[in-house]
């Protein structure tokens, strides 16, 4: 059973099968009223069929010792009272419970965005309250040395991914340039269309940066040896733990992430540990890596990346203020949105697409020779990372719509309360780049920002 994958339990399933309606690329199968099995070499582990599962062990049918039972299968804690559903994925968080309490590591844990939109519902919040201050109190309780930002790694993701957008226009090569930060859109594209793999952004996602400059910048700025850290984040997404799995991902000279554990796992173990979450004095983010812009805040949401982007890479071409930082015309729900940006003399030509289901028809265009974009922004989940398949779950449609709603409307309000909202404008990440990097795309933030993509095509009998 692999910590990577999706799973269902036969055992639990009715076979409604609304996880294959709701799965993007057509890994479930099986007759109505039956269980239901995953294809896993198909499946990009997006979680989207675990949030809509609705069937779940009752105790009184299953008795208490085969919910333990199911309950160590799965990796969850002991304390866990929630329902046992049928669809789920094997997780780390029991595994980190007890690395917490390794006094020979030194622990540092980095949160996603949506992290801190979502996580305090599961103490009885308000769906969307923004609660990054208690986040970090509560990490620190739980014997983190460090609580640096996934924000951090996607402003840094933001130098990169412009300067590379820069280059590719410049030489009118490889357009359009596809957003690399979510690996289930990634894992999609390597076993689907490996042919246009040249079209993807060689930058890590947020996560994966972050990671490899913990283990590097980061170990120096702390004075810890590399090989003490244990690297975690916190992440809204199922698919996290298979990229932070992948063999390139070891660019620092260690495995760049070790654990990932997703939001719900993090209020699981907050809640096994006894500590009030709702009564935490707030706490800051620890510096250097902890520091983020407003830009990096909104990667949570479907089309932030591309609107974070744009920021910066107006006045990078420019050496302008950009006009205006909110780009409503990019912002959305699922689906395909397109935009012309006039950008000084170039007419820059953007799509953001919301939902895998959608990617086809734009990559079709690519293969024919009919694509015009310059740059695609694409997103696995409906709404982007919001809507994540490791995020609070929510059974009533209407009360799931208004939940991803109400994240959302946080983190485009969170960012306009930020003084500092243009990624290039991290103090933090000019740091970076003056005494360890030098400059985007140069020798040292190749090696460690960017990545290669392989074909995952499946053989044809």
């Amino acid at each position: 059973m692999s910590i990577s994958k999706i799973n269902i339990d036969e055992q639990l399933c009715t076979g409604c099968r609304r996880c294959a309606e709701v799965c993007p690329v057509g890994a479930i199968k099986g007759a109505f009223g039956s269980p239901q099995v995953i294809d896993n070499e198909i499946c990009v582990s997006c979680g989207q069929c675990i949030q809509i599962c609705s069937s779940y062990a009752s105790e009184f049918i299953y008795g208490e010792q085969i919910l333990e039972d199911k309950k160590k299968s799965r990796n969850m804690l002991n304390s866990i009272k929630e329902p046992l559903f049928a669809v789920y994925n094997v997780g780390q968080v029991a595994k980190l419970k007890k690395l917490l309490k390794d006094k020979d590591l030194y622990k540092i844990v980095q949160c996603a965005p949506a992290v801190r939109v979502s996580l305090a519902e599961e103490f009885g919040f308000s769906f969307g309250s923004l609660t990054p201050g208690k986040l970090s109190a509560a990490l620190k309780l739980l014997s983190f040395d460090r609580v640096y930002d996934t924000n951090f790694g996607a402003d840094l993701t933001i130098m990169e991914e412009g300067s590379e957008l820069i280059k590719r226009i410049s030489e009118n090569k490889n357009l359009p340039m596809f957003t690399s930060c979510c690996p289930a859109w990634v894992k999609y594209a390597e076993q689907e269309y490996p042919e246009l793999l040249k079209h993807l952004s060689s930058c890590k996602s947020p996560q994966q940066m972050a990671g490899a400059i913990i283990k590097t910048y980061g170990a120096k700025v702390d004075n810890i040896d590399s090989s003490k850290i244990l690297s975690v984040a916190v992440m809204p997404c199922t698919c996290k733990q298979f990229e932070c799995d992948r063999e390139e991902m070891n660019s620092s000279g260690y495995k760049d992430v070790d654990i990932v554990i997703t939001t719900r796992e993090l209020a699981q173990l907050i809640k096994e540990e006894n500590i009030d979450f709702r009564n935490l004095e707030d706490r800051e983010f620890d510096s250097p890596l902890g520091v983020y812009t407003g830009a990096g805040n909104i990667f949570g949401t479907t089309g932030g990346v591309m609107e974070a982007a744009l920021r910066t890479g107006y006045e990078l071409l420019t050496k302008e203020s950009v006009p205006k930082l909110e780009m409503n015309f990019i912002r959305g729900g699922e689906g395909i949105r397109e935009a012309n940006v006039k950008v000084g003399e170039l007419e820059l030509k953007v799509a953001v697409v919301s939902g895998l289901k959608n990617a086809k028809e734009v990559l079709e265009s690519v293969k024919t020779g009919q694509c015009d974009y310059h740059f695609v922004e694409v997103m696995t989940c409906p709404e982007g990372c919001v809507s994540g398949g490791g995020q609070p779950k929510i059974l009533l449609d209407k009360l799931k719509k208004n939940a991803i709603g109400e994240r959302k409307k946080s983190l485009y309000r969170h960012d306009s309360e930020l003084n500092i909202r243009k990624s290039h404008e991290n103090p933090y990440i000019k740091k970076l780049y003056e005494e360890f990097l030098k400059e985007p795309l140069g020798k040292k933030s190749h090696h460690l920002l960017h990545t290669r993509y392989s074909s995952r095509k499946r053989e044809e009998c």
